[in-house]
């Protein structure tokens, strides 16, 4: 098993953390508060550990875990710290009166933040097609993905399947854009039609 680094203490971190250690790999938690970094390495147990913010990161897939609103801070305070990393980009950029996504028109969450990336880094989208508490859970899940990189993309698939999720990979990174408008349909669907947020979207192969 490996290490895998999550920037961000919140509760996709939680969901997520815990689901990695459950699957055996070593979390390395890595906030700006040090005390929130600590206490949720705490509470995944397992051998969790903290990591220090703006250095590099021990894992080599590191899942940013913060608010769109704070994901170019955090590429920026990391700089080349990130370079060679595998990054997963779980955000949905949704507006707060979830009226759309608040991305530049024709991007996406996952492509601003390859933007900013150094050249040697590679961002993957995952993880934003489910809930937080519906990961949590442990169930078998789909775990739509897309990267431009087909190693990284091939990482993070073996990765997901560690984690008892099926990888589904949509296409090149432009299709985050599309993983993103998803992400904030399933929100619409939950708060109307479903009527509960206890949902997840699965592929049916026949």
């Amino acid at each position: 098993m490996s290490t895998i680094s999550i920037i961000g203490a919140g509760g996709m971190a939680a969901a997520i953390g815990g689901r990695i250690a459950k699957a055996g790999h070593t979390v390395e938690v890595i906030s700006r508060d040090p005390a929130k970094a600590q206490a949720l390495a705490d509470k995944l147990s397992a051998g969790a550990t903290t990591g220090t913010y703006g250095a590099v990161p021990t894992g080599e897939i590191v899942i940013i875990a913060v608010p769109y609103s704070g994901v170019a801070a955090v590429v920026a305070d990391f700089g080349d710290a990130l370079d060679g990393k595998v990054i997963i980009d779980i955000v949905n950029p949704v507006a707060p009166d979830l009226s759309g996504l608040v991305t530049p028109h024709g991007s996406s969450s996952a492509l601003e933040t390859a933007k900013a990336l150094p050249a040697g880094a590679h961002v993957v989208k995952a993880f934003n097609t489910i809930f937080g508490h519906v990961l949590a859970k442990g169930e078998r899940l789909d775990a739509f993905i897309a990267a431009d990189d087909a190693e990284a993309k091939a990482r993070v698939s073996t990765f997901l399947e560690s984690l008892d999720l099926r990888p589904l990979d949509v296409g090149g990174l432009p299709m985050a854009q599309t993983l993103e408008a998803l992400g904030l349909m399933l929100i619409g669907l939950a708060r109307n039609g479903a009527g509960t947020f206890d949902i997840a979207m699965n592929v049916d192969i026949g």
